[in-house]
């Protein structure tokens, strides 16, 4: 039995939604509510001790980490669905070469951005007691949530982030036009960065890949796929407006 405890507009939770649409696996879902602070109670603490999402369940034993998680799903399941990792070890390292690269340039990039768009209105209305007792709760990126603050991130942070995504986008761009997908078939690293790039578009940063007219067509190629629709759901995308999200992992 497989159990996803994840958050609907989570990029991380996205990512595992998609590998288990791609090896169309059925699992039970519990839906973690940032506001409440579901992420870092006591009993989910238990699970998963980083206190993000999202964490899988199968057969009562959790496996955390998005990447993980979805490197997991293709190595016990291997016959269900659609391949997500290429049989031959060096294709295999050609997608965690991208695997590491997206963890370490866009998916903390659009944090930024992501941050200053949709939790700042719920940081401002905390008393400075209020913001560091959740800091002091929060065992990962504490640096990052003490610099987010009760302004958001600073015009110089932004901007930054902002020319990470655009260098990355760059890079995949020059893949992108050797083949269809990052590592050639379609593959895990597809997985993990099409949620950085939906969230770039849903708040409105999606100029950036403007002149990168393969990631355009890779874009348009992945959200014909049958899994997209089944991760983004109704409620799994950012809406226009949507300002006062609690704080969680992304």
């Amino acid at each position: 039995m497989l159990e996803l405890y994840h958050a609907h507009i989570s990029t991380c939770s996205q990512k595992v939604r998609l590998c288990l649409a791609e090896k169309e696996l059925d699992w039970t879902g519990h839906a973690i509510n940032f506001a409440r602070g579901d992420h870092l109670s006591d009993d989910y603490m238990m699970l998963n001790r980083n206190g993000v999402v999202p964490t899988l369940l199968h057969d009562g034993r959790p496996v955390i980490d998005s990447s993980v998680i979805c490197e997991y799903l293709e190595e016990q399941f291997p016959r269900n669905g659609n391949p997500v990792m290429p049989a031959s070890a060096y294709d295999r390292a050609k997608v965690r070469e991208w695997m590491r690269y997206i963890e370490e340039v866009p998916t903390t990039a659009i944090r930024y951005s992501s941050f200053n768009t949709l939790f700042i209105d719920a940081f401002k209305q905390r008393t400075p007691e209020q913001r560091q007792a959740q800091i002091a709760r929060t065992p990962l990126r504490k640096e990052l949530y003490k610099q987010f603050g009760k302004t958001g991130f600073s015009d110089d942070a932004i901007a930054s982030s902002k020319e990470r995504l655009h260098q990355a986008l760059e890079r995949m761009d020059q893949d992108l036009q050797k083949s269809e997908w990052l590592a050639g078939a379609f593959s895990i690293a597809d997985i993990c960065v099409l949620p950085t790039i939906i969230r770039m578009e849903d708040i409105g940063l999606e100029y950036i890949w403007d002149e990168f007219d393969a990631v355009q067509s890779w874009l348009s190629r992945f959200k014909k796929r049958a899994s997209f629709n089944m991760a983004y759901y109704e409620g799994a995308r950012v809406k226009p407006g949507m300002t006062n999200i609690l704080g969680g992992e992304e």
